[in-house]
This record gives C-alpha cells, sequence and structure tokens, in this order.
C-alpha cells in the first residue's frame, strides 16, 4: 500500500521546509519516502532532498511562459492543464514506487486550493491508484498578529479542506518568528490558545482596539461580521 500527504498553503508559509523536515523524520525512523514536486516554477536549489518526481521534467512554468506568453497565473493553471492530459507520464513516474511514502509538495497558488478542480482531479486519480492520501495546510502562524489576516487565512484552509475531502491537518507554521509578546507570559499563551482553536466570533472582538481597521472603514467590519455569523450558522 502507497500513502502521500500533500502539503499544501500559501506562498511563504514553509511548505519546502515542512517537507524537508519530514523527510529527514522518514529517514530517521527507517521509513522509504520520495518527494513529488508538484510546483512547476519552483527554484531548483530550493530542496534540500532532489525530487524523485518533478513536474518540471514534463512542463515548467519559465517554458509556458515564454513561449505562450502566459502570465504567472495563467501559466501555472496551463501547466496543471497539461499535467491532467498527460498523466501516463505519472502513471509511469509512481509506477516504481511501491509500499513507499510519497511527499507532494505543493504551489503556494491559493486558487488551486480553493476554486479550481485541477487538484481534486490529481488527488482522485492518485486513489484510483490505490495511494491512500492524506493533506496537511500550513499557515504563517505571523497572521495572528493581524486578525483580519487570521481569519482570511483560516477561511482559505476551510475552503482547501473541503475541496479536498481527505484526512486533514491544519498548523500553524513558523511560530519562531511571532513577535514575543504574543507568545511570552500568560496572556500570550493564552491568546495563542486561542487563535490554535478557532474562535468564529475573535474578528469581532477588534472594535475597542483604536488601531483597528473597522475604525477606518466600518464597512469592511460589518462585511466580516456577517461572514463570522455565515461560518458560525453553517459548521457550529
Amino acid at each position: 500500500m502507497r500513502y502521500a500527504i500533500l502539503v499544501c498553503g500559501p506562498a511563504g508559509a514553509g511548505k519546502s521546509t515542512f517537507c524537508t523536515a519530514l523527510q529527514t523524520h522518514m529517514q530517521t525512523v527507517k521509513r522509504t519516502s520520495h518527494l513529488f514536486n508538484l510546483d512547476p516554477a519552483a527554484d531548483p536549489g530550493s530542496f534540500e532532498y532532489e525530487p524523485a518526481i518533478d513536474i518540471r521534467d514534463l512542463i515548467s512554468l519559465e517554458d509556458v511562459m515564454e513561449e505562450l506568453g502566459f502570465g504567472p497565473n495563467g501559466g501555472l493553471i496551463y501547466c496543471f492543464e497539461y499535467l491532467l492530459q498527460n498523466m501516463d507520464w505519472l502513471d509511469e513516474e509512481l509506477g516504481d514506487y511501491d509500499n513507499d511514502y510519497i511527499i507532494i509538495d505543493c504551489p503556494g497558488q491559493i486558487e488551486l486550493y480553493t476554486h479550481h478542480p485541477l487538484l481534486p482531479t490529481l488527488m482522485s486519480h492518485l486513489s484510483r491508484l490505490g495511494i491512500r492520501l492524506c493533506g496537511v495546510y500550513l499557515l504563517d502562524s505571523q497572521f495572528m498578529e493581524d486578525r483580519y489576516k487570521y481569519f482570511s487565512g483560516v477561511m482559505s484552509a476551510m475552503s482547501a479542506m473541503v475541496n479536498f475531502s481527505v484526512p486533514w491537518i491544519n498548523i500553524m507554521s513558523k511560530m519562531d518568528l511571532v513577535s514575543g509578546d504574543a507568545r511570552n507570559g500568560v496572556k500570550g499563551r493564552r491568546d495563542v490558545a486561542r487563535f490554535l482553536d478557532p474562535d468564529p466570533f475573535l474578528i469581532q472582538s477588534a472594535p475597542g482596539q483604536p488601531t483597528s481597521t473597522e475604525e477606518q472603514n466600518p464597512r469592511f467590519h460589518h462585511l466580516n461580521e456577517a461572514i463570522v455569523q455565515l461560518v458560525w450558522g453553517s459548521f457550529w
């Protein structure tokens, strides 16, 4: 039985670092694992471990932009559409790995997780090959310092989780970069715990802050309140 983990999240959330740490752990516990780079725009020097499977061997974003004149986002969508049209290439690449653990490093474009069917279609194909899938979504913990940015990130993670419909874990990454005030002391630890246990009404506690965004634009705060009520009514 083969297993695979899909490592998702916005650009800069630490996906490649997570993949490296997971592969190092696999080596430590004597478990065979392989890195699958699914980002056609990845920098070749960004991997500590050489990918065993690399979408850039099939198609790269640089070539698409140069030859077809697409922009970065349109080119990325084209690369995934091309991959789905050439799944025999992927089947051949995966054929050599039986009873192994595959770590799939995904691109950082949020639209691939939230409203495009490309990745869910790919995951369905992997499932048909007998690969058991799970997913992780990395969110930069510095988002906790801006409750509106944090809420946006949580909504993106929830969209991906609903879209993929596989066993799922959301991870706050880069905790070492969160400001000391947010981490230290009893109040700091309590605040961090509140973000780790999502409270949809967290975003409504901002009005007392003199520098809060909604005082500059009340309509923005009212919009967020409406979204909170929708999420609360749908999932709680």
